[in-house]
């Protein structure tokens, strides 16, 4: 069996050990050392397009190394902050806020910004550049998010996740120079596009340039909760983020081993029925030819009772059971486990078949 092999480096003295492979930025992940970073990600490729996460190695001839897109390797010794570092991280912010908008108070993203986060780590105190900014019209066409370039920074993010994730390529970069930006197929608004509205590009933007419709009408959450998505029995993890007891966004669960964080279009932005006024929260039982709220207990006696009655009546084949593609496999199992072993009868169908 071949053995997994494992290499020590040093990152600012803290030693690390991490399997061959690896890069700068996950070794410096591993030993807890924070090296900002705006284009990376763990469910992407290396794509050092933001060149924040550099690094100095002891011995390299090149003064700095993206720490992203950079293999670390054995006895390598790694600095993540110096003042040639800091400057030209200083630098970089600088330059991408030269032309982006400067009203973060009423941004959507307002302290959940990863650019504003960076900004305050590498203590951006002014924008000594300036120049022509870039203006665009907000793409609403979608229903569920919106699309606003004058606050994207290009970090390509919304283009890989949509191409090595989810498999659309509904966006890449168009044109050149300041008129760069993120586009569909000739520049058509999204709702144009093959996107899916899975909502990934919005999870990953580290900026306001992506936000869900959702965000634009409440502030942040007060609470987060963990469950599963109830659409389909593929069994997707989420967090809810909720306020006054409302949902009012939803992320994929990066801990759940069924989807990594990764979510559809329900299970994005599929949630307004929770809170329906016209939702059923208990069951209906008609009695005097009028449907009335009963318990379940009152729902499952009866439903025992009719069930056996024409089983005796009539036979089982007078019976059939349709099973649910929002039940698991094993739900769809014990139904028909039910409909065979407990009725007997054959009458089995599932919705997914049509």
């Amino acid at each position: 069996m071949k053995m997994i092999e494992k290499i020590r480096l040093t990152i600012d003295g803290n030693p690390v050990e991490v399997m061959r492979g690896a890069t700068i930025l996950e070794a410096a992940e591993a030993a807890g050392v924070y090296i900002p970073t705006l284009c990376a990600d763990e469910d992407l490729r290396p794509y050092g397009a933001c060149r924040l996460c550099l690094v100095e190695v002891k011995g390299d001839r090149r003064p700095v190394l993206p720490a992203c897109s950079t293999p670390a390797t054995d006895g390598m010794v790694v600095g993540t902050s110096s003042p040639l570092i800091d400057k030209l991280r200083r630098n970089l912010v600088e330059l991408m806020l030269s032309d982006h908008p400067e009203d973060c108070l009423t941004c959507p993203q307002n302290n959940r910004c990863d650019l504003q986060q960076v900004a305050a780590y590498v203590g951006v105190r002014q924008i000594r550049f300036a120049g022509e900014k870039r203006h665009y019209t907000i793409d609403d066409s979608n229903p569920f998010f919106e699309r606003d370039l004058e606050r994207c920074i290009l970090c390509g993010k919304c283009v890989r996740v949509c191409d090595e994730v989810q498999g659309r390529s509904a966006i890449h970069y168009a044109y050149r120079g300041l008129g760069t930006k993120i586009a569909t197929v000739l520049d058509r608004p999204l709702l144009q596009s093959v996107c899916e509205s899975c909502g990934q590009c919005v999870a990953k933007c580290p900026t306001g340039a992506l936000r869900t419709k959702t965000s634009l009408q409440v502030g942040l959450p007060t609470g987060e909760t963990k469950t599963v998505c109830a659409y389909c029995g593929v069994g997707c993890g989420m967090i809810l983020q909720t306020r006054d007891n409302r949902i009012i966004g939803v992320e994929g669960d990066h801990d759940n081993p069924v989807n990594w964080g990764r979510l559809c279009v329900k299970g994005s932005f599929g949630y307004d029925y929770v809170h329906h006024p016209e939702r059923l929260t208990s069951p209906l039982v008609r009695k005097d030819g009028e449907f009335q709220e009963a318990t379940w207990d009152e729902a499952l006696d009866l439903i025992v009772e009719k069930l056996a009655s024409v089983v005796e009546n009539d036979g089982p084949d007078t019976v059939a059971f349709l099973s649910s593609a929002k039940c698991t496999n094993e739900e769809n199992y014990l139904l028909q486990k039910l409909g065979r072993g407990v009725i007997g009868t054959n009458n089995i169908d599932h919705c997914a078949r049509l």
